[in-house]
């Protein structure tokens, strides 16, 4: 018992390494939507897109976490990626000056 217990343990400490890794390449990609949206004088916060992706990630969900479980880990996600998007160019100003030292 104490073997399947350890196992599935180690198992989840696999998928939250994998799941680290997913949210970081998620966020890069929403630092240069961010940097995209300025340059195109569009909002940070587009409540119809936020919807669409509710909507898709729910549609792809089979379980075991419920459509709430889902629709409140992703908020969470789309916050932070609003918040990244926001912060962006202060980011890339900061990788500019590190790469000028």
């Amino acid at each position: 018992m104490t073997g399947d217990l350890e196992d599935l343990r180690k198992r989840i400490d696999l998928l939250d390494e994998s799941l680290v890794r997913l949210l970081n390449a998620r966020a890069a990609c929403a630092l240069e939507i961010g940097r995209l949206k300025r340059e195109m004088g569009v909002p940070i916060y587009q409540p119809e897109r936020e919807a669409e992706v509710l909507r898709n990630v729910q549609r792809h969900n089979n379980g075991p976490l419920d459509q709430d479980a889902i629709k409140r880990l992703f908020e969470r996600i789309i916050d932070e990626a609003r918040h990244l998007e926001r912060i962006a160019e202060q980011l890339q100003l900061n990788q500019q000056q590190k790469e000028d030292q």
